[in-house]
């Protein structure tokens, strides 16, 4: 059974034989892509509905102060790590639950953003996301130039991003939380175009297989991650705080 984890799978059927790919595979390709970018993106608009909807409720002020921020805060994680590293053990059907749900919740936890940025300038840094997410994701699916080199050296730079931000949550640095977004900003970019190459790469290991549908999901969450990450980021560096 496929492992999505394993790293050997990274360049795995790029590149070499797109031009000599009958039509069977190419339309099958397209598909597969296609739903990727379908889960993905109504991941994102569920998201976002979830996170307007919470805060013009008022259920978002009730979390500040409240033990219950940090549960909100922390429960996506949770669901990451059960798709990550129980994806074999899951059927396509519990796979996409959990998807949808830890879209959901994750929608409760980045409704705190509308706290501390103005409406405007959410939606000013969303669009901006959007658009670089749809050049960077175009470039890593067409490009001929094999970027799995590129993996190990951004998926350190985001394990430093995170001990930096641990670091600063005592440090209280603006000169450091600065260097973050820029760089958090770059490594997620630069994640977007190498995951979309991998996840392209995924197919003609899957295809045929019964782990096409939970592979889709897989790549589905990857892309969604990449792309809130950035959101995230960015919008620290150009939101327009209250």
């Amino acid at each position: 059974m496929a492992n999505w984890n394993d790293p050997n799978m990274a360049a795995s059927g790029f590149g070499a034989g797109a031009n000599a790919m009958d039509q069977a595979v190419d339309a099958g390709l397209r598909s597969y892509m296609l739903s990727v970018y379908n889960y993905m993106g109504s991941g994102v608009l569920l998201t976002g509905i979830v996170a307007m909807l919470a805060y013009n409720s008022g259920f978002t002020q009730s979390l500040v102060g409240s033990p219950l921020m940090w549960v909100v805060a922390l429960a996506p994680l949770a669901f990451v790590l059960v798709l990550s590293f129980g994806i074999n053990k899951l059927s396509t059907g519990a796979a996409q639950a959990l998807f949808w749900i830890y879209a959901a919740v994750m929608g409760l936890s980045m409704s705190t953003i509308f706290l501390a940025f103005t409406a405007s300038s959410i939606a000013t840094t969303f669009f901006a996301t959007a658009a670089a997410f749809l050049g960077l994701s175009l470039y890593g699916y067409t490009t001929k130039k094999d970027l799995s080199g590129f993996g190990t050296f951004l998926i350190m730079g985001v394990v430093g991003i995170l001990v930096a931000m641990l670091i600063n949550m005592f440090v209280q640095s603006t000169a450091l939380s600065l260097a973050i977004s820029v760089i958090g900003v770059l490594l997620f970019a630069g994640l977007t175009a190498y995951d979309t190459q991998k996840i392209k790469s995924m197919y003609f290991y899957v295809r045929g297989t019964d782990f096409v549908g939970k592979s889709v999901i897989m790549g589905a969450l990857t892309l969604y991650l990449d792309f809130v990450n950035m959101f995230t980021f960015l919008l620290n560096l150009m939101g327009s705080r209250d």
